[in-house]
This record gives C-alpha cells, structure tokens and sequence, in this order.
C-alpha cells in the first residue's frame, strides 16, 4: 500500500521558515533516550504506517531538498520514494505528480503533512475497494472541505470553503484503489488540469457516476499551517498525552527513519 504526501508547496501561511514547513517542529520525541523535536510531516507518516502503507512517496518541489535529507530512504519498516513536482500546483497535480509510481491493484493513501489528527489508527476503518474518506468534525468547517453524506454515508458532495457548509465533517485523508486513482487522474486530464482542490474533482467524479463513502472516524483534527493551527496542534498533542499512561507524557511511535523505536513526547513527566 503506497501513502502519497504532498509536500510541494510554499507554507505561505507560516513563514518566514528557514526549512520546509513539513519539517516544522511540532512536539517531541525519545531517539535512543534522548529527546529530539519532531517534524509535523512525521505525524501523517506513522498514521499512515498504521494505516496498512509500507511505501510512502513524497512530492517535493526543486528547492526541498532538506526532506530528502530528513527523511533518507526509509521511514520505519515503510520504504520512502520521492517525486518532485516542478511547480507547486495544487493538491490534485501534486497527487497525480505521483500516480505512475502506483499500480491499480494497489491501494493508495493521502494525506496533508501539516496536520495532526487523532486517533492515531483511523485510516485502517477506511475501505480499501472504493474512494473513501477519513472525516473529522471541526468547529469551523468553512475554512476545510465539507463533506455532505447520504443517509448511507455515501458522498453526495464536497463543498471547498463554502462560507455556510451543510456539513460540520470535513475530510482529513482519503483511500482508494489504484484504479480508482487512475479515474481521477484521467477525469482530470479531461477537464484541462482545471482542478487545484480534491473536491471540485470529485464532484465532477461523482455527477460522472463515481462513488465515494465518508467514514466518521476521526476526533481532533488541527491544521498546523498557521500560527494559531500550531499552538492548536502542541495543546492537542499535550490533552492526548495526558489521556494515555496516567498522564505520563509519552505515545509510542512506529521508528525514527534509522528504524529505532522511540516515543514523542508532548510535556514533561513530574
């Protein structure tokens, strides 16, 4: 199963950085006993992991060559590949950027490496034979992509930053088979490339006879793309925390790219 991460872009939002956004320090985590920061892209890349992927490609832009570096050649027991994506896009060029890598009998997973989620295992409740989303009840859905659910959960549509939402669900990840990836791909050649968001995309997929499931799994979900998203993203990390071990400070990881264990920590143990 691959992971595709899209990490082309600018992160206009947060800078100046002088790195990568997906390399943002976001809590931390125990290398060999000691503590190290962790970069925000490593959250996405265990859930995926869990998720059921052992390969993850990342699409990079020329100027980021710093993940490469981060990252090396594996993640874990996962085998990490790059793409490198000329121009930053959009998210549905990004993704496509990826997709010779990807055959139709396998499955394929996305996800935004400047977000933390929770639970850690949600993608493993997403189908693997149809386009499937990981949803996330939020409190501002207007500024995420909404998803409009059937009574049987199936998608009747995706509305990208509408300012009054039908829906409070909004998608964090997405699953399909590779064949399914294809059909987006072409569907999108088809429309001239006009599609920067996954949304309007799918949209256009579904009126063509598509289908797509939302999958309510998902609890917390926060953008660390801006200043507010990250101090939201370290409080979010520090209550999870505190849930797990009597408060103990510490959740267990897949590996640090070497493939060492180890565990990030959000707050001090006392």
């Amino acid at each position: 199963m691959w992971g595709i991460v899209p990490a082309a872009g600018r992160g206009s939002r947060i800078q100046p950085l002088a790195f990568s956004k997906e390399l943002l320090p976001v809590g931390s985590r125990l290398d060999c006993g000691i503590e190290r920061p962790c970069a925000v892209s490593e959250y996405l890349v265990e859930r995926m992991i869990h998720g059921g992927a052992d390969k993850i490609c990342f699409v990079i832009s020329p100027g980021k060559s710093d993940i490469m570096e981060y990252y090396g050649g594996s993640y874990g027991h996962a085998a990490i590949a790059y793409v490198v994506q000329p121009q930053p896009s959009g998210l549905c060029d990004a993704i496509f950027s990826a997709s010779p890598l990807m055959g139709r009998d396998e499955c394929v997973i996305v996800g935004l490496p400047d977000t933390v989620w929770f639970p850690e295992r949600a993608l493993a409740e997403l189908p693997d034979d149809k386009l499937s989303f990981l949803l996330f009840p939020v409190e501002h859905p207007e500024v995420f992509d909404a998803v409009v659910l059937d009574a049987e959960n199936r998608v009747c549509e995706i509305q990208v930053k509408q300012s009054e939402p039908a829906s409070r669900w909004i998608w964090g990840a997405f699953k399909m088979p590779g064949r399914v990836l294809e059909e987006l791909r072409q569907l999108w050649l088809e429309r001239e490339c006009r599609d920067e968001y996954v949304g309007t995309l799918v949209n256009a997929y579904l009126a063509a006879g598509g289908e797509a499931c939302g999958v309510k799994a998902g609890q917390s979900y926060v953008d660390v793309g801006t200043l507010h998203g990250y101090r939201s993203a370290i409080g979010l990390l520090s209550e999870a925390a505190g849930a797990q071990e009597g408060g103990g400070g510490a959740r267990v990881a897949i590996g640090w790219p070497t493939g060492r264990a180890f565990s990030y920590l959000t707050q001090q143990r006392v």
